[in-house]
């Protein structure tokens, strides 16, 4: 982007006189002073910390100005300042300005699982025939959002946006700020329960991804979700459907798998064959819907094809790596529900091995009163005859750890605390050979990827 402090001013509602740096120009924005590129606009937002106090940083790191919602008397002297009321509303007013200035396609992508995936599948699809701009790594809220707005280039003719959600609200606000051109739906699962308490309601945020879509805007959802089918019977919008039953508009055929890959036909191009570098149907879907939207963009299937193939993931999304004494690692540790537990397992369990698979199991975070039943009962989705020992972590994992030695006395269990990641890493270096998988999967705020880390760290310097 390139913008003179007068466009910004206007966009932002300035409150303050600016005219002597009107004609200042500004290429990047950025929160954090410490990613600042030189010409850049800072932004300090009020958070943990008041990012106000950073701006010395700012004006080191090169920015050529910034956004002000404190007294002027406490800006620096001799420096481009906008003076604003809010900041946080000035950095979303300024992406929506900036979004009708590039006036790109937008797809928004939201989901209780997949969404990263989904995003990032359906951007490289989309890349064959247009210029794209994704959303980087999980920027999916109402900080994330405008940020990835504001990071297109101006030649940009697709923007693709992941949502995020914790609250009823979210999406309505993040829909309406972006306007999306298609909104695509996932899956309903049990992430963020603690806050919704039902699943049910769970689909109602969900669909509040709808709400800003535009004049003639399109709903892509997964058909086998019974909670989207009740919501959509009566929208007045065109929709499209995926998913693995007939009576979906897309569905998958001939799905086959290895320990890296999957690949699948479709009802759609049935001499088509799709292939992903990811394991479990569970991808296949969200490739489903990164083709539900190619069809709608009239992109060539073989296209498709191709993209898929070379897809270019974010991390930590069901990532094989190496390990300790050269161990195949499924690094799945950026984020964990029932949902996407059980599914993982499920893959994982039938991957190909010579050796053990080993399976690392970490707290699933915000399922509030249901959380120990919630971790219980994923003693269903882990096979004995496939698994040879399970490590769990967190307090909620006892729960399952109680299950298992109910249900499957025979199967090997071993709980550490939360903040016991050295010995559970140590455990694991002790067992593991270069024949052997292993399973890494929680929520991020469990940091089994310090656990990960250790490994590779303990590969490459054997």
């Amino acid at each position: 982007m390139k913008m003179q402090l007068s466009e910004i001013a206007h966009a932002v509602g300035a409150i303050n006189d600016f005219e002597q740096w009107r004609s200042v120009s500004v290429t990047s924005v950025a929160f954090d002073s410490r990613h600042l590129q030189p010409g850049g606009l800072f932004i300090p937002l009020t958070g943990e910390q008041d990012g106000h106090q950073f701006i010395q940083s700012a004006i080191d790191h090169g920015a050529a100005a910034t956004l002000w919602a404190r007294d002027l008397a406490t800006a620096p002297a001799n420096f481009p300042v906008i003076q604003v009321a809010d900041s946080l509303k000035a950095l979303q007013a300024l992406a929506q300005y900036y979004l009708t200035k590039i006036n790109p396609r937008v797809v928004a992508v939201t989901g209780s699982n997949g969404k990263t995936t989904t995003k990032d599948m359906i951007a490289s699809i989309l890349a064959t025939q247009f210029n794209v701009t994704k959303t980087h790594a999980n920027f999916n809220n109402e900080i994330g959002v405008p940020m990835t707005v504001l990071s297109m280039e101006p030649n940009t003719e697709m923007l693709v946006v992941e949502m995020g959600m914790d609250r009823p609200g979210q999406l309505d606000f993040l829909s309406h700020l972006v306007a999306p051109d298609i909104a695509v739906i996932t899956m309903i699962g049990e992430a963020h329960i603690e806050f919704f308490g039902t699943r049910d309601k769970i689909a109602d945020a969900k669909m509040e991804i709808t709400h800003g879509l535009s004049e003639d805007g399109i709903l892509v959802y997964n058909g086998d979700e019974p909670l989207l089918r009740e919501r959509t019977q009566d929208l007045n919008l065109q929709q499209h459907t995926f998913g693995q039953q007939t009576d979906d508009e897309l569905f998958a055929t001939k799905i086959a798998g290895t320990a890296t890959d999957t690949t699948f036909t479709t009802n759609l191009w049935p001499d088509k064959t799709f292939s992903i570098p990811m394991i479990g149907t569970y991808n296949v879907n969200n490739a489903l819907a990164a083709l539900a939207v190619a069809n709608v963009y009239r992109i060539r299937p073989e296209n498709a094809q191709r993209a898929l193939s070379t897809v270019n993931l974010t991390e930590n999304r069901a990532e094989w790596v190496k390990g300790t004494a050269g161990e195949d690692i499924l690094s799945d540790v950026y984020n964990s529900n029932p949902t996407a537990v059980k599914q993982v397992l499920a893959a994982f369990s039938q991957t190909p091995v010579t050796g053990k698979r080993y399976v690392v199991l970490g707290d699933m975070l915000e399922l509030g009163m249901q959380a120990d039943t919630m971790h219980a009962d994923l003693a269903t989705a882990i096979d004995p005859t496939k698994i040879s020992h399970v490590y769990l972590v967190g307090s909620h994992m006892v729960a399952l750890q109680r299950r298992l030695a109910q249900e499957k006395p025979n199967l090997a269990v071993t709980h550490f605390a939360a903040d016991a990641l050295p010995a559970l890493t140590s455990a694991l270096q002790d067992v593991l050979t270069a024949d052997d998988q292993i399973l890494l999967k929680g929520s991020h705020g469990i940091h089994l990827e310090q656990v990960l880390a250790a490994l590779q760290d303990s590969h490459e310097n054997s």
